[in-house]
């Protein structure tokens, strides 16, 4: 979902993940992405 923002940045640990990106402008797109995998159940 990261690269929905534009942006190839993440890290994380087991329970915990985050990435980041350059356009913000770009936030519901990558909700929308989380929210595909989500329901996909990856």
């Amino acid at each position: 979902a990261v690269a929905e923002l534009g942006g190839k940045g993440g890290g994380g640990r087991p329970d915990l993940a985050q990435g980041g990106g350059k356009d913000a402008s770009r936030a519901e797109a990558a909700i929308a992405a989380v929210e595909k995998l989500l329901e996909e159940g990856k």
